[in-house]
């Protein structure tokens, strides 16, 4: 294909993290083919880019079942109008970014009309609902991993796959935590320890982790007023859930944050944190954490089923030996939390050994990803390498 021709790229991404992926891979995918035209689905930042958004990617994000078997009539509807759409545009490709249930059945119908199908961020099947990848294999020309062991697991199943690294490494060059704290005008006294408090991005995470988390911080300062607290959150909206349901939490030491999440990693010295990209940003950031995380019982209940790992942290599956301590499900109470921390604040061995493999890691992942998942594209439509 022609550089100077206008390729019609389809593109689907349904959560935060897959629309700063979705922006990235539309920005640099413009310099190799200057008039290419995105339409799809994505958030404030793939609009920002570029894209025609039909419907917000808000719309199509769901957590455990529970969410699901509320919002699974909205959510066909929504993909059933995706697809009409973008099928009578004949688009060149069409990229799904993660929210793999949604994206694969997309890639499916796609690719039966003979259009190039691609999925962006692999989905968990190495480690849950591991049938997934006859779907997989059925509905898309090629998988773009953010990590190594991924695109071995693809090549054993017989799957196009290739490893285009991380585009959060990219970002991340040196952590400067003095730099962190005077941007987000935190005033942290010698000797005093800040820890992130990262409850997640959507309400029900806030409202399941937030209360575990703020009876955490009240031990942790009872037991010693030197420590301090930060939570950013995604969104106003979200810290308007968040107090509703809490308050303002006055009696502890904590700033509360619009956005910036990866700002109060750096600012932090630890941090408490839901299962999820925040655990790989805070490894990236070369901050020590606890994981929590809780579902409904339901989601527990056929999870556990499904899953073919003990470990549920991304860093866990990436570091030489795991080493992040996981508070899930039942586990996942202040106490445990209090403790946790406690044994990160004074294990400083620990501490070296893991900061190091943290850095190691980030020097693995740093591949400048969007460049690398773009050209891939490319390749796939013609372009040249």
């Amino acid at each position: 294909m022609n550089s100077e021709q206008a390729v019609l790229v389809g593109i689907v991404a349904g959560e935060v993290s897959g629309d700063a992926l979705g922006a990235g891979f539309i920005s640099e995918f413009k310099t190799l083919y200057p008039n290419a035209r995105f339409i799809g689905v994505g958030g404030p930042r793939m609009r920002k880019a570029g894209c025609e958004i039909l419907y917000d990617m808000g719309e199509i994000g769901v957590m455990g079942l529970d969410d699901l078997s509320t919002r699974l009539i909205s959510i066909l509807r929504i993909r059933r109008s995706v697809y009409s759409t973008l099928i009578s545009k004949s688009p060149d490709v069409f990229v799904g970014v993660d929210v793999p249930d949604f994206n694969l059945a997309l890639a499916g119908r796609f690719k039966k009309h003979g259009i190039t199908t691609v999925h962006y961020v692999s989905p968990t099947v190495w480690a849950w609902r591991e049938y997934r990848i006859r779907k997989i294999r059925r509905s898309i020309d090629r998988m773009l991993v953010l990590f190594p062991f991924e695109a071995d697991y693809y090549k054993k199943h017989q799957v196009p796959a290739c490893f285009v690294g991380h585009p959060i490494a990219d970002q991340i060059q040196q952590p400067d935590r003095e730099r962190a704290r005077r941007e987000l005008g935190l005033d942290i006294e010698s000797g005093h320890c800040l820890i992130a408090l990262m409850p997640g991005s959507r309400s029900h995470e806030i409202r399941r982790h937030g209360k575990i988390m703020i009876e955490a911080a009240r031990l942790l300062f009872q037991s010693a007023s030197a420590f301090r607290f930060a939570l950013p959150f995604s969104s106003a909206r979200m810290r308007q859930v968040f107090h509703d349901q809490f308050g303002e939490v006055a009696e502890l030491p904590i700033t509360f944050v619009d956005g910036r999440s990866q700002e109060v990693l750096e600012a932090s010295d630890l941090a408490v944190l839901a299962s999820g990209t925040a655990s790989l940003e805070a490894a990236l950031m070369e901050r020590r954490h606890v994981v929590v995380y809780k579902v409904s019982l339901v989601t527990w209940m056929v999870f556990s089923m499904l899953k073919k790992v003990n470990h549920y942290s991304m860093p866990n599956h990436l570091l030489s030996k795991p080493a992040i301590p996981e508070l899930i499900q039942g586990r996942a109470t202040a106490e445990h939390i209090f403790e946790a921390v406690q044994n990160l604040v004074s294990d400083t061995e620990q501490a070296k050994w893991l900061e190091g493999e943290f850095r190691a890691l980030r020097h693995r992942l740093q591949t400048n990803a969007s460049q690398k998942a773009a050209q891939w594209v490319a390749d796939m439509l013609g372009g040249s390498r």
